[in-house]
């Protein structure tokens, strides 16, 4: 299948995706956007609708690897819910850093919610902007107070 791409909005950000139709082979947070079309359940999550983003398929989830044992641990996190590297190299049985590394590579945030990761005493690093991690949070926060009223 041909992998095509699009961008949607998520505050002052673009969120461009690029997919298969089935697979998300990649996911970047950019200043401006690119024409075409993403999957409506990314659009609906960064339009801050509650949405579980575990139902689409990531390329980075297919293998057996470390680093793709990290995503699909990462994965777990529920929506509006964080975790720590420490915590989820224990699950998987490798260093926080190997975590913190896998989350830098991460080729489809969102999809593997790498901004529920947290380092042991403050937020951790997130690509581009630390900003957008610190926004995503507080977006799946009012989320799930709006859900629970």
């Amino acid at each position: 299948m041909e992998i095509v791409g699009g961008a949607c909005r998520f505050g002052l950000w673009y969120v461009h995706v690029w997919w298969d139709g089935i697979i998300v082979h990649r996911i970047r947070f950019a200043a401006t956007g690119i024409p075409g079309e993403v999957p409506d359940l990314i659009r609906h999550y960064c339009a801050g609708h509650m949405v579980n983003l575990s139902g689409l398929d990531s390329i980075a989830l297919h293998n057996d690897t470390v680093y793709s044992r990290i995503y699909r641990e990462v994965q777990q996190v529920p929506y509006g819910s964080t975790s720590t590297y420490g915590e989820i190299a224990d699950h998987v049985g490798t260093a926080p850093r190997v975590v913190g590394q896998a989350m830098a590579r991460n080729p489809t945030p969102l999809i593997v919610p790498c901004h529920r990761i947290l380092a042991a005493h403050g937020i951790g690093g997130f690509t581009p902007y630390v900003g957008i991690k610190e926004a995503l949070i507080a977006m799946e926060k009012k989320g799930l107070r709006r859900a629970k009223t």
